[in-house]
């Protein structure tokens, strides 16, 4: 049994921590929202602490799972950061989608506390979560990361190291890269099934099967048929990411069109009022346009 704080409990780090406790470990959690921690502990019978540096104390890993890489560095760094709690030897993971400039530097500075950082940006929204089935993208040292995995697969269906820090993030960068225009496609496809007057569900059927099927396709079709958006992974988080994504590709050299395109589109929906909505609702967007 290991000692674990976790770091944020959104819609995906709250069923993280969840399955953490269940398989025998020792779980701290810390929330910027006190009554979540509070919730968190009755449900699942551990602890919380208020602040990231009390629930770190002590702890053999760290996980964090914020929103950005302001809320990054503000459970990480300070006199209340989990840092300044954590002892030589632990090992920090991030789960948090953010840059590769926020990741070195932490990286840097926890090494100089002699404290490991792997950036280990998630994939698989939150019924991923819930299930613990998530795909997690790791960079860092080799050695920290062996110790990290066998506890990150209390929730992940996959775990690989890809690199040395910041190859977590930039796989991140890959998989919102691609879900960008996969979304796009699909919305496009429904759009013109809607628009030749065919029966939607029985196209997405047959084409399903075929060589345009993907995880978008099969998880998200129905609720786009129907005009649901109020759920799943928001606008506003995917166009954060994407903006990972763009600046990333502006100092690679990496031609990114289609993603810059599908940006501006979510842009589009951000100022409808849709910045909440699901990413899939791209199609209401083609819809508003005729």
């Amino acid at each position: 049994m290991a000692k674990i704080a976790f770091l944020g409990l959104g819609v995906m780090g709250y069923p993280m921590a969840g399955h953490l406790q269940a398989a025998g470990q020792q779980v701290t959690v810390y929330n910027r929202t006190t009554a979540k921690a509070e919730a968190w502990s009755q449900e699942h019978g551990g602890s919380w602490a208020a602040t990231p540096r009390e629930a770190a104390s002590g702890a053999d890993y760290v996980m964090a799972c914020v929103g950005n890489d302001d809320d990054l560095r503000a459970v990480c760094q300070g006199e209340d950061g989990a840092f300044a709690g954590m002892t030589s030897g632990s090992v920090f993971v991030d789960h948090t989608t953010v840059s590769t400039k926020v990741t070195q530097e932490l990286y840097t500075e926890a090494n100089a506390s002699k404290i490991s950082f792997i950036d280990a940006p998630i994939s698989g929204g939150q019924a991923g979560a819930e299930n613990g089935i998530l795909s997690v993208m790791c960079g860092g040292d080799e050695d920290a990361y062996d110790r990290a995995a066998e506890v990150v697969g209390a929730y992940s269906r996959i775990c690989r190291r890809i690199g040395e820090s910041g190859a977590g993030q930039m796989t991140k960068m890959c998989n919102q890269i691609a879900i960008a225009g996969l979304v796009q496609g699909l919305s496009e496809s429904l759009h013109f099934a809607e628009k030749a007057g065919l029966d939607s569900r029985a196209v997405v059927e047959v084409i399903s099967q075929g060589a345009a099927g993907s995880w978008q396709m099969a998880n998200r079709y129905e609720t786009m048929i129907e005009d649901e958006f109020e759920h799943g992974f928001a606008v506003d988080w995917m166009r954060k990411d994407l903006g990972i994504c763009l600046d990333a590709a502006d100092e690679t050299g990496a031609s990114l069109p289609v993603t810059a395109l599908v940006d501006q589109f979510y842009k589009e929906v951000q100022n409808k009022g849709g910045g909440r909505w699901d990413t899939s609702s791209l199609l209401k967007r083609l819809r508003a346009l005729g």
